[in-house]
């Protein structure tokens, strides 16, 4: 298992420097999420910019990551402008050298991909999401990039048995799952039984596993149903027990901590190497 981080890095590929590169090893990580702000927009020079100031620190381009219009939008037109910048990601991603790139599928609801509509579980949804990531591996194929799914439960791939239908669907060898396992936690039974859910997670998705997404959970003490997502080792989420079945079925994966401010990426990171020493796991520092 290989130790990843999602910031630390400017959003403009051209803006990342030697010294941003080696902050990332030096807090002993040696993969790095990069930002296409821009996909469709951003430089082939910016691009090759990045990944080599990063390779030449140790720092491979583990994940990336493209802003776009949602891909289950009804609208035909909006739909086909998230297919146009997810396939210019995705020509990003190959240039980039990038493990994979993170595909999200969007949303119904207007404010934002990760906002709940009650249409985004409908069949039709699912039928929209299908037709557009087959757009988008198409590409993926070609250029010879790996597609990462994020889902989450408000999200059109809200459990696993919905994420490997899509995947099936869909039929490209290009489209994988990145395992964000915190984002399938949808009710206190969920929060409190964890295992039971990464069982899940992996006895549908295990053989399509490209990457993982590393944060914690914990049920707020307030009014009245409140489950938040937090840096690990600060909630209930058994990350041990994620640790042991990642690195069963993707040895060589990357592990990314993810959304926190820089300055919680260190703690976060002492937190996750104390859970992988007591399983027994040594990073992968190649």
């Amino acid at each position: 298992m290989r130790p990843g981080v999602v910031g630390l890095l400017p959003s403009d590929p051209a803006q990342i420097s030697s010294d941003h590169a080696r902050r990332v090893r030096e807090l002993g990580f040696t993969g790095a999420s990069v930002m296409l702000t821009h996909p469709a927009e951003v430089p082939a020079s910016a691009l090759d910019h990045a990944r080599d100031v990063l390779a030449a620190e140790g720092v491979r381009v583990a994940q990336s990551n493209a802003n776009y219009p949602g891909l289950v939008n009804p609208d035909s037109a909006a739909r086909a402008e998230g297919v146009r910048l997810a396939q210019a990601a995705c020509r990003a991603a190959a240039r980039l050298r990038a493990v994979y790139q993170l595909i999200r599928p969007g949303s119904l609801n207007a404010s934002g991909h990760w906002r709940p509509h009650r249409d985004n579980h409908t069949t039709e949804t699912q039928a929209r999401l299908v037709e557009s990531l087959r757009q988008v591996c198409h590409v993926a194929e070609e250029e010879g990039v790996t597609v990462g799914l994020e889902c989450h439960v408000i999200s059109p791939l809200d459990s696993p048995r919905r994420v490997r239908e899509v995947i099936d669907a869909v039929g490209s060898p290009a489209l994988k799952y990145n395992a964000d396992a915190v984002n399938f936690v949808a009710s206190f039974e969920d929060a409190y039984d964890t295992p039971r859910v990464l069982r899940e997670i992996f006895e549908q998705l295990g053989d399509r596993v490209v990457s993982a997404h590393v944060k914690d959970v914990r049920l707020g003490d307030r009014l009245v149903v409140h489950i938040d997502e937090c840096a690990p080792g600060e909630g209930i989420f058994d990350l041990a027990t994620f640790m042991r079945l990642y690195e069963q079925h993707v040895p060589d994966g990357y592990a990314l901590i993810e959304h926190l401010p820089d300055e919680k990426i260190p703690s976060a990171k002492a937190a996750l190497d104390v859970v992988l020493a007591e399983v027994g796991i040594p990073w992968d520092m190649s």
